[in-house]
């Protein structure tokens, strides 16, 4: 069933408090990018050519404004993540590697916006924004993921340069970025403390592609291999020692729009249940008047709103109040993608043997929110930041003790 862009429920959601009226002028943007038929018949088993048409298509639309700072082309002075978690919540809604698309453009730039230099912010920001440039964030490891500070690729520095060795994999855009954003030890500390990050381009030498990886929400992905690469010092982004907290304080602006995401792929499961549960007929009823069809009905939807405040809230602290969302982030992050799982999974119930069908929505909605749960933090790790947070002198919970 073809929906209207924007689901009911996000457009009620757009009145609550964490919102004002240029949210809803920007969706109507999105609704209208996606209602031009752009996103009708994406091709998911060309993963690199379809990217590559969808980056270009969202900088034409303007989307890509919302991934990059005012100076350089975005809506805002600095990168909104109410504007960048509603754009996710829209696009996903409607297809999962359009939701990437703008998703990994953001990611990708996001250590350059926060920590570039001038001259590099204005060479590679505006063309993020046209959709000219696709870049990476290269900081995992096959034994180096959750736990960064196992890293092992190293970047040793000789003169003038910095000479690197090692891998990194799982890395999105692998193969197709004309830049990537690499962390790499370089030992001024141990642990997270000796790691830097640095720009690196694809045909610098000694840079390689050793391995595509699919996996089952397709988008492109790869095992990149540095065997004595040599960059100029320059490249280096930030302090040396410094590329570690650069990167959680780029996971900690994008981590809500990883929400948004599972909130679009959750409201889409939703209405299409709906949309089932009502012309199917089951024993002479639509499927809807079942009281087991209307309790589970009655939890998703419960779900979905719980997750929604939550998302919303940690986007809003960050944007208005301007205070640390370490652990707001991580709240959101975890309940939108695992209530997002319940969600779908409902929706397939409800479908029966047609929600396991391969190549229809749910099938596919199955595939993307599951990855969902684990990229940019699994939610083990989400708890486990919780609790550090929370545990910190002062934190709390608001919770007054006699």
């Amino acid at each position: 069933m073809r929906h209207s862009f924007t689901p009911l429920g996000q457009r009620d959601s757009l009145d609550w408090p964490f919102f004002d009226a240029d949210h809803g002028e920007f969706m109507r943007t999105v609704d209208a990018f996606a209602d031009s038929g752009v996103l009708d018949g994406v091709d998911h088993h060309d993963v690199d050519a379809s990217c590559r048409r969808l980056v270009a298509e969202l900088g034409r639309a303007g989307l890509l404004r919302a991934c990059v700072e005012g100076e350089y082309g975005g809506f805002a002075p600095s990168i909104e993540s109410r504007r960048l978690t509603l754009a996710r919540e829209g696009l996903a809604y409607r297809d999962g590697l359009a939701d990437f698309a703008l998703a990994m453009q953001g990611l990708g730039s996001g250590p350059i916006a926060l920590a570039g230099t001038p001259e590099l912010k204005r060479e590679v920001l505006p063309r993020v924004v046209r959709g000219e440039l696709i870049p990476a964030f290269a900081l995992s490891e096959s034994g180096a993921g959750s736990d960064a500070g196992a890293m092992t690729c190293a970047a040793v520095r000789d003169g003038d340069s910095y000479v690197v060795n090692g891998e990194k994999t799982w890395i999105s855009n692998g193969g197709i970025a004309g830049l990537y954003v690499l962390f790499a030890r370089t030992g001024e500390a141990p642990g997270t403390r000796g790691i830097s990050a640095f720009v690196v381009y694809p045909d610098d030498p000694g840079f390689s592609i050793a391995e595509r990886i699919d996996v089952m929400a397709p988008h492109p992905l790869a095992t990149l291999r540095f065997t004595d690469m040599r960059i100029p010092a320059s490249r280096l982004l930030g302090a040396p020692g410094e590329g570690f907290r650069l990167a959680m304080r780029t996971l900690d602006i994008f981590r809500v729009s990883v929400a948004g995401a599972a909130l679009g792929f959750a409201r889409r499961a939703m209405d299409e249940a709906l949309a089932h549960a009502q012309s199917r007929q089951m024993f002479g009823a639509p499927l809807a008047d079942k009281q087991l069809t209307q309790a589970r009905l009655g939890e998703m939807a419960t779900l979905i709103d719980s997750a929604a405040l939550l998302t919303y809230r940690a986007a809003w602290r960050r944007d208005v109040q301007g205070l640390p969302t370490t652990r707001e982030a991580a709240m959101a992050k975890m309940s939108a993608t695992e209530h997002a799982q319940a969600v779908v999974d409902g929706a397939v119930q409800l479908f029966g043997a047609r929600g396991v069908k391969v190549g229809g929505i749910m099938e596919s909605l199955y595939r993307e929110i599951r990855a969902l749960r684990i990229y940019e933090g699994a939610t083990e790790v989400q708890k486990l930041i919780i609790a550090r947070e929370t545990l910190r002198p002062g934190a709390g919970l608001g919770v007054r003790h006699a």
